[in-house]
């Protein structure tokens, strides 16, 4: 068993730009971050036979990177019809104003102060380009407009920072909450036990190849670090500050402004709960 094989969810090795399946090809922004990982992971994804493609989060606002993505399309035959975004962080959504003028696309979002064109994102809804049909997965909680998109011809789903291909994702207190984001993390299960949904395409990282795997290591990660703030504030701890001092003792430091929006999260859903 290979490195990569033994860790939950089963990252890929080797290059993240390039095809992931069938239908879709990753073009790597550079803004690599202890946050983004290796940077924001821009999806063009269309039917092969297709000469319309819809991109799934630009990225931030680099031009470059942005013209990149147009003629990795054009390169493959390819026009680009249709914008979507998972989230409205920047190293997602920043680029798409600007990315719209390049392509000529409306930009379809679940907040109405991202989209560029009359038509929104919303629970149910399918979006079809070209013979590709991507269904729209509601996944608040990461942030509270978070969205996953289905991919079933591929037996994928794009996550953006849902699920991560490398490590866990940050619960953005206040606009991210962490009720939310289990439940979405279960819908996230739901399709890979329901749906056949195989491979995770996340927002930064490698793709995974075993889906199901992943969402169950995000959930048993997010049960273990509740326990363990539960018991933090037991102990006295109540200052997120200090919280984030005793159960991310292990985490690099430059994470731990990130961490405190994840410890503030489940600081507010203990309450909720009448655990603490």
């Amino acid at each position: 068993m290979t490195e990569a094989a033994a860790l939950p969810g089963r990252p890929r090795g080797g290059v993240l730009s390039g095809p992931a399946t069938a239908r879709a090809v990753n073009v790597l922004a550079p803004n690599a971050s202890a946050m983004t990982l290796d940077g924001t992971n821009t999806w063009i994804v269309s039917e092969p036979d297709s000469e319309l493609a819809v991109v799934v989060d630009p990225g931030p606002l680099d031009d470059v990177h942005l013209r990149h993505v147009v003629d990795t399309a054009h390169k493959a035959g390819k026009r680009i019809a249709l914008t979507l975004l998972t989230h409205g962080h920047p190293d997602h959504a920043e680029g798409a104003g600007r990315f719209a003028e390049l392509t000529g696309t409306r930009v379809r979002a679940l907040d109405p102060a991202l989209r560029l064109g009359d038509e929104g994102l919303a629970s149910g809804d399918v979006v079809s380009v070209g013979g590709l049909e991507l269904r729209v997965v509601p996944t608040p909680g990461h942030t509270a407009d978070s969205l996953c998109f289905h991919l079933p011809a591929d037996r994928a789903v794009l996550t953006g920072d849902t699920v991560l291909g490398r490590g866990t994702t940050v619960v953005a207190h206040p606009d991210g909450r962490l009720g939310d984001y289990l439940d979405s993390l279960r819908r996230l299960r739901s399709l890979t036990v329901d749906d056949g949904v195989h491979i995770v395409l996340p927002g930064h990282g490698p793709v995974l190849d075993d889906a199901q795997g992943a969402v169950e290591f995000y959930l048993a990660h997010r049960a273990h670090r509740l326990a363990q703030v539960e018991t933090a504030v037991e102990n006295g701890r109540t200052d997120p500050a200090e919280v984030v001092a005793h159960v991310y003792a292990d985490v690099d430091r430059s994470l731990w402004p990130a961490a405190e929006l994840s410890v503030r999260a489940q600081l507010e859903y203990l309450r909720e709960h009448g655990l603490i």
